[in-house]
């Protein structure tokens, strides 16, 4: 079966790009076929409702001109975490499937034959990602994953990070556990919002912050535009293309490469196909497309 873990780390109406990141990540897990009760999803959830939202609970990842209606990416968002729940210890119990302290919340339980896709978003610095009061480090993350992969929790799993410097995260990740990540910047640099003032506009007002992180919005965007539901392309396409259209940071990829030829919605929804299209062919794909 096929499972999901996806995490906004920030909070404040000034992440509004997080949150609605991780609800727009939902929206593409639900519509390509991931079963709601094998979705966990930590986030703060105070951005909806703040006073400052023009459009009280609402959540846009995308502007739209005057008098075109926008899409709610936070409608139907299911949050399993949210408040103060939202720690590097309650991510690594989701991850490791321990349920433990949590009262009775979702955590992972994957088994060997499962794929599991992960996508965090968020703040970051050289070897460490936010919370909305701490900080998680590059190996309690490279820690938890070993554990998932020792414990048989996964197949293969997929790992989407957005964060300032998020490259520094995976550079210890063993190439040897069945893990393929890609980082929104490398080890030194920032990751980016995108759709900010003023381009924040939806149905003619003003967000009054950033609808969405470049990385974030780029491969979510591919995503939304494959049709039917992304049935034909590779996640090495997909990153190809990510890189190429993420220009103000430098996108890395650490882990196991060979799951890059299996298609997106191996991860992102629930297919189990092969996928393999040659390498030479994808970087092609990559490069044409628009």
């Amino acid at each position: 079966s096929h499972w999901a873990v996806l995490i906004a780390g920030s909070s404040g109406y000034g992440n509004y790009r997080h949150q609605a990141d991780v609800c727009h990540a939902y929206q593409i897990m639900i519509k390509n076929g991931i079963d709601p009760d094998k979705i966990i999803t930590l986030a703060v959830d105070d951005v909806a409702n703040d006073d400052m939202n023009p459009f009280p609970g609402k959540l846009f990842n995308k502007p739209t001109g005057d008098g075109t209606p926008g899409t709610d990416v936070y409608a139907g968002c299911k949050i399993d975490y949210s408040g103060s729940m939202v720690t590097p210890e309650t991510f690594v119990k989701v991850l490791t499937g321990d349920a433990a302290g949590l009262d009775g919340g979702k955590v992972l339980q994957s088994t060997k034959l499962d794929r599991v896709f992960v996508n965090f978003v968020d703040h970051g610095g050289v070897n460490i990602i936010g919370f909305p009061r701490t900080t998680m480090h590059a190996r309690d993350l490279v820690a938890a994953l070993t554990k998932m992969h020792s414990a048989g929790m996964y197949k293969e799993l997929v790992f989407y990070l957005e964060a300032c410097e998020s490259g520094s995260m995976f550079t210890e990740l063993p190439s040897d556990i069945s893990v393929y990540a890609t980082t929104a910047a490398n080890a030194h640099e920032s990751s980016w919002g995108t759709y900010c003032m003023p381009e924040d506009k939806v149905e003619g007002k003003h967000i009054g912050s950033c609808l969405g992180d470049l990385y974030s919005v780029t491969w979510m965007e591919d995503t939304d535009n494959q049709s039917p539901a992304a049935a034909s392309e590779t996640i090495e396409t997909q990153t190809e293309r990510v890189k190429r259209l993420v220009t103000k940071s430098h996108v890395q990829v650490f882990g196991d490469t060979t799951i890059s030829s299996e298609l997106i919605t191996n991860f992102e929804g629930d297919t189990d196909s092969a996928g393999q299209l040659d390498t030479s062919l994808a970087h092609m794909i990559a490069r044409a497309a628009p």
